[in-house]
């Protein structure tokens, strides 16, 4: 029961969290609502061209905090409450950290709602998996700075994430591990699903360094 008690806190305090809005937060102090601008996603990329760039950098800042604390900090929170050790085990984590993407993805506060995960997932990932990180961020940059496009880099980042994730995790953690990581992966791939058919019909907006413009890919 007690176990049960715990992941219970667990998934519903990381649900939670990954459900704050912080994109939509942010752009309200301004009077403005972010779902109603740009793409309509309440992400940072869109809050960066809509907004601000200060705010859409504070935006990601927070989303990545949110997947991190997910992994970090929310199990053992749980663990104190539940008055357990989690020790070393890596599920409740993953657990975890999965629940504050779909918080994120799927915001209780606006209507089951969000945005895609990326900066999100990011966090969870550099908790989990940092060498994983590493090799995703460096296939995002090559990929953003060649096309210009964000929706390009993050679906390209997951794409390379996803096979990364088996050699680095697989002998160590299991099957389990690398196959949850790699679904984290295509699942920020789909929420990219409207970009991809803006990619396809050529009407993805690119990021223009010192210009704004209305269009977002993320």
């Amino acid at each position: 029961m007690t176990i049960l008690i715990l992941w219970l806190i667990g998934g519903a305090a990381a649900y939670l969290l990954g459900s704050v809005p912080f994109g939509f937060l942010i752009a309200k102090t301004r009077g403005l609502d972010i779902r109603k601008l740009g793409s309509g996603n309440i992400g940072a990329t869109n809050v960066f061209r809509s907004v601000s760039k200060p705010l859409g950098i504070l935006t990601f800042a927070l989303d990545f905090l949110k997947g991190f604390c997910g992994v970090q900090l929310i199990p053992a929170l749980a663990a104190a409450l539940a008055g357990v050790s989690c020790g070393n085990d890596m599920y409740l984590p993953v657990f975890c950290g999965a629940l504050t993407v779909a918080g994120h993805n799927w915001s209780c506060f606006l209507g089951f709602k969000g945005g895609k995960g990326v900066a999100t997932s990011a966090g969870l990932l550099l908790g989990l998996s940092p060498a994983g990180v590493g090799i995703a961020f460096a296939a995002w940059l090559v990929l953003f700075l060649a096309t210009r496009y964000v929706s390009v880099a993050s679906i390209g980042a997951a794409a390379v994430l996803a096979v990364a994730v088996w050699p680095l995790h697989l002998k160590a953690q299991g099957l389990w591990f690398p196959a949850v990581l790699t679904l984290l992966a295509l699942l920020a791939i789909w929420k990219h699903r409207s970009n991809i058919a803006r990619l396809r019909a050529g009407t993805e907006s690119r990021i223009q360094f010192g210009k704004r413009t209305v269009r977002t890919g993320e």
